[in-house]
Protein backbone atom coordinates (compact mmCIF):
# COMPACT_ATOMS: atom_id res chain seq x y z
CA UNK A 1 0.00 0.00 0.00
CA UNK A 2 1.77 3.09 -1.04
CA UNK A 3 2.66 5.61 1.89
CA UNK A 4 1.97 2.89 4.30
CA UNK A 5 4.68 1.69 6.81
CA UNK A 6 6.63 -1.32 5.44
CA UNK A 7 6.28 -3.57 7.68
CA UNK A 8 6.58 -7.71 7.52
CA UNK A 9 2.93 -7.94 7.83
CA UNK A 10 2.31 -5.47 3.81
CA UNK A 11 3.80 -7.07 0.29
CA UNK A 12 6.65 -4.72 0.30
CA UNK A 13 7.40 -5.29 3.90
CA UNK A 14 7.75 -9.38 3.01
CA UNK A 15 9.76 -8.57 -0.79
CA UNK A 16 12.25 -6.66 1.91
CA UNK A 17 12.46 -9.36 4.20
CA UNK A 18 13.14 -11.74 -0.06
CA UNK A 19 15.47 -9.42 -0.77
CA UNK A 20 17.78 -9.59 2.44
CA UNK A 21 17.25 -13.21 2.32
CA UNK A 22 18.35 -12.89 -1.54
CA UNK A 23 21.29 -11.20 -0.22
CA UNK A 24 23.03 -13.55 1.77
CA UNK A 25 22.12 -16.03 -0.05
CA UNK A 26 24.90 -14.39 -2.96
CA UNK A 27 27.46 -14.21 -0.51
CA UNK A 28 27.15 -17.93 0.78
CA UNK A 29 27.75 -18.45 -3.36
CA UNK A 30 30.06 -16.15 -3.24
CA UNK A 31 32.00 -17.90 -0.08
CA UNK A 32 31.26 -21.23 -1.97
CA UNK A 33 33.09 -20.52 -5.43
CA UNK A 34 35.81 -19.44 -3.16
CA UNK A 35 36.49 -22.94 -2.16
CA UNK A 36 35.49 -24.03 -5.04
CA UNK A 37 38.42 -22.29 -6.95
CA UNK A 38 41.07 -23.95 -4.41
CA UNK A 39 38.69 -27.50 -4.96
CA UNK A 40 40.31 -26.60 -8.71
CA UNK A 41 43.51 -26.35 -7.85
CA UNK A 42 43.76 -29.55 -5.30
CA UNK A 43 42.01 -31.56 -8.46
CA UNK A 44 44.66 -29.76 -10.88
CA UNK A 45 47.66 -30.78 -8.47
CA UNK A 46 45.79 -34.38 -7.84
CA UNK A 47 45.07 -34.76 -11.00
CA UNK A 48 41.09 -35.78 -10.52
CA UNK A 49 38.25 -34.64 -13.07
CA UNK A 50 35.77 -32.31 -12.24
CA UNK A 51 33.20 -34.72 -12.26
CA UNK A 52 33.32 -37.08 -9.16
CA UNK A 53 29.77 -38.79 -9.59
CA UNK A 54 29.76 -40.27 -6.17
CA UNK A 55 30.57 -37.12 -4.34
CA UNK A 56 27.40 -35.47 -5.88
CA UNK A 57 25.15 -38.01 -5.02
CA UNK A 58 26.77 -37.48 -1.80
CA UNK A 59 26.00 -33.46 -2.00
CA UNK A 60 22.66 -33.75 -3.41
CA UNK A 61 21.52 -36.69 -0.56
CA UNK A 62 22.88 -34.65 1.85
CA UNK A 63 21.07 -30.88 0.57
CA UNK A 64 17.86 -33.56 0.52
CA UNK A 65 18.43 -34.30 4.49
CA UNK A 66 18.91 -30.94 5.75
CA UNK A 67 16.14 -29.53 3.69
CA UNK A 68 13.60 -31.92 5.28
CA UNK A 69 15.16 -31.24 8.64
CA UNK A 70 14.40 -27.64 8.26
CA UNK A 71 10.73 -28.21 6.72
CA UNK A 72 11.57 -27.49 3.17
CA UNK A 73 10.72 -29.84 0.31
CA UNK A 74 13.88 -32.26 -0.55
CA UNK A 75 12.64 -31.83 -3.85
CA UNK A 76 13.17 -28.26 -4.21
CA UNK A 77 16.34 -28.75 -2.58
CA UNK A 78 17.60 -31.69 -5.18
CA UNK A 79 16.35 -29.19 -8.09
CA UNK A 80 18.57 -26.49 -6.55
CA UNK A 81 21.63 -28.20 -6.01
CA UNK A 82 21.93 -30.49 -9.00
CA UNK A 83 21.62 -27.32 -10.82
CA UNK A 84 24.28 -26.11 -8.44
CA UNK A 85 26.32 -28.98 -8.53
CA UNK A 86 26.08 -28.98 -12.54
CA UNK A 87 27.46 -25.33 -12.81
CA UNK A 88 30.08 -25.97 -10.16
CA UNK A 89 31.46 -29.26 -12.37
CA UNK A 90 31.38 -27.29 -15.81
CA UNK A 91 33.16 -24.33 -14.00
CA UNK A 92 35.93 -26.76 -12.75
CA UNK A 93 35.83 -28.41 -16.32
CA UNK A 94 36.81 -24.97 -17.76
CA UNK A 95 39.39 -23.84 -15.29
CA UNK A 96 41.18 -27.32 -15.45
CA UNK A 97 41.16 -26.83 -18.94
CA UNK A 98 42.93 -23.82 -18.88
CA UNK A 99 45.32 -24.40 -16.02
CA UNK A 100 46.25 -27.60 -17.90
CA UNK A 101 47.12 -25.62 -20.56
CA UNK A 102 49.79 -23.45 -18.76
CA UNK A 103 52.00 -25.69 -19.19
CA UNK A 104 52.07 -26.19 -22.81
Amino acid sequence: MAGGPVTSETLPGLRCEIDDLDAQIVRLLAARLQVVERVVQVKQRDGLPANIPERVEEVVAAARHRAEAEGVPPDLAELLWRDLVSWTIAYEDRHLAIEGNDGL
